[in-house]
């Protein structure tokens, strides 16, 4: 990433771990995604690109950051059972549209289906991403995305438990950092 700040990849789900690219509070906030080359770094770090590119597409991290709020809107309005407008997900998802081939496979002798990205413009580099979020507003129980329950956290998560009771983004950094202070305060009030 070209800002050095390393993106969370905590979520459990592409599309959550997309709209994590920014996160923190107040003076804290942190943005990921803050030129094209740190959006094909996260593309990359995230498996959804793997071949090399010509050039870099241009007003490529200005469509991801209106995909990613248009994201964050769509999955707060969808966890409280309100519309919202679906506009630059819909641009992507359009624009972005994988070509689909049927090519014969000579050594199995067999037909199979490839999928190739139509070109190597902003939409269609962006257009996993707001496939997934499809996927998890169309397919996945939205009571399972979270909020971080840390105080100073605003990451989401899918949580993928089998008790589904995953209170923190990670247990590694809020979940041991919630247990120590609460751990404190109970000491301290003895």
């Amino acid at each position: 990433m070209s800002s050095g700040i390393t993106p969370p990849f905590v979520a459990s789900n592409l599309a959550l771990d997309f709209i994590n690219t920014q996160f923190g509070v107040g003076a804290e906030r942190k943005e990921c995604l803050d030129g094209d080359s740190s959006v094909v770094a996260w593309l990359r770090e995230a498996g959804v690109l793997t071949e090399d590119l010509e050039s870099l597409p241009s007003g490529l991290v200005g469509l991801a950051r209106e995909l990613r709020e248009n994201m964050r809107a769509l999955v707060n309005a969808a966890k409280e059972g309100q519309p919202a407008d679906p506009a630059v997900v819909n641009q992507v998802l359009e624009r972005g549209a994988p070509i689909e081939k049927l090519v014969w496979d000579p050594t199995a002798s067999v037909f199979r289906r490839e999928e190739h990205r139509c070109n190597q413009e902003a939409e269609s580099l962006l257009q996993p991403v707001a496939r997934a979020l499809v996927r998890l507003l169309t397919e996945e129980d939205l009571e399972l995305v979270r909020q971080c329950e840390a105080s100073d956290c605003v990451l989401l998560f899918h949580d993928q438990t089998k008790s589904h009771r995953r209170r923190w983004c990670s247990m590694a950094s809020c979940g041991n950092r919630m247990k120590a202070a609460a751990h404190r305060a109970r000491k301290n009030a003895k």
